[in-house]
């Protein structure tokens, strides 16, 4: 596979590794800093031929089979747009998937149109972290997921909201049907520049079987991600900073009974799973996309993208629910997401 590498900035030097890791051939990356890419070049000793000053330029010259898109948000869709038209099969995109509901709509429509196989970079089913707690949530001694709660530290509905929204769809294989959101005031401060802004604060969705996903990730709040699962006969609560993980449901002889009688003798057990890590899930979402397995598409990249729309929605009408599909979502409406 011949990979281009659109934005070398931190995330971008992780897709220049993933590639390498896979054994493919790295035909160009780009930047629109020159220093970016002059740093990629240097950590990864590339040649002159494999360096390019615009996304146009390389697929003039290099011809890629692939395109790794990680620049900011704003750019994505252009960017998408472009590499579909120049012949390009697959594209993985960084999230958020774009800046409106309407840009990530023609990113689709044009990879649909032309053949080519779009994923966003949602790892979460390929992160041990998720799919061993998806494998237990269903096993008796818990007795299905009911709920999810996030405990985020200061992080925005577009940069780490996106990622629990569809980790949300992972875990229950359903999609967000309502959301409900009380958003602080503060914007979330973003590295990448002032020009970019994202809002914290208090997110609830739910799904058409009735399970529940409370994130809350107000700007006043400095230290850790808990994420605690809730099931009918017990619960699992992972730090996900460390890897700790710590499991407790009734035992056996008690499963039977309501939950009212929630304070029945219990089984606690002690575990960790490994830390967060994006590189080894990126593989892995390329080895899906292109094996013919399944993926996290634009369509869950699209489906993030309106829960992070439609808690904006909610927020400015008081909290009330709604829906993924209401008309009180602006499908054009463009955030000023990195």
């Amino acid at each position: 596979m011949r990979i281009g590498v659109v934005g070398v900035g931190r995330m971008g030097l992780r897709h220049i590794q993933v590639a390498r890791n896979l054994g493919w051939s790295i035909v160009g990356v780009t930047d629109s800093n020159a220093a970016a890419i002059q740093n990629a070049a240097e950590q990864f000793a590339l040649g002159k031929n494999q360096l390019f000053a615009s996304l146009d330029a390389m697929l003039r010259a290099a011809h890629p089979d692939a395109l790794a898109i990680a620049t900011t948000a704003p750019s994505h869709a252009p960017l998408v747009l472009q590499g579909a038209a120049c012949g390009v099969g697959y594209i993985l995109c960084e999230k958020p998937m774009g800046v409106s509901i309407e840009q990530c709509e023609s990113m689709i429509e044009e990879c649909t149109t032309r053949g080519v196989k779009l994923a966003v970079n949602h790892q979460m089913r390929f992160m041990e972290q998720y799919t061993s707690i998806k494998e237990r949530v269903d096993a008796p001694e818990l007795g299905g997921l009911q709920s999810i709660v996030v405990l985020g530290s200061n992080f925005g509905l577009a940069m780490n909201g996106t990622h629990y929204f569809e980790m949300f769809r992972f875990m229950t294989d359903h999609d967000v049907g309502t959301v409900s959101a009380w958003l602080d005031d503060d914007d979330v401060p973003n590295p990448r520049g002032s020009e970019f802004k994202d809002r914290g604060g208090q997110v609830r969705c739910v799904n058409a079987l009735g399970q529940t996903l409370i994130l809350d990730c107000r700007t006043s709040v400095g230290h850790g991600v808990q994420v605690a699962y809730s099931c009918r006969n017990g619960q699992i609560t992972v730090d996900e900073l460390s890897g700790k993980v710590r499991t407790i449901h009734r035992k056996g002889e008690f499963l039977s009974l309501p939950t009212t009688r929630y304070a029945m003798p219990a089984e606690e057990v002690l575990t960790t799973i490994a830390p967060a890590d994006v590189v080894a899930p990126t593989e892995a979402v390329w080895r899906a996309m292109v094996g013919g397995q399944t993926f996290p598409d634009g369509y869950a990249g699209l489906h993030a993208v309106r829960c992070a729309a439609a808690a904006h929605a909610s927020h400015e009408l008081g909290g009330m629910a709604v829906n993924l599909n209401s008309a009180a979502i602006d499908v054009r409406r463009v955030f000023p997401w990195a």
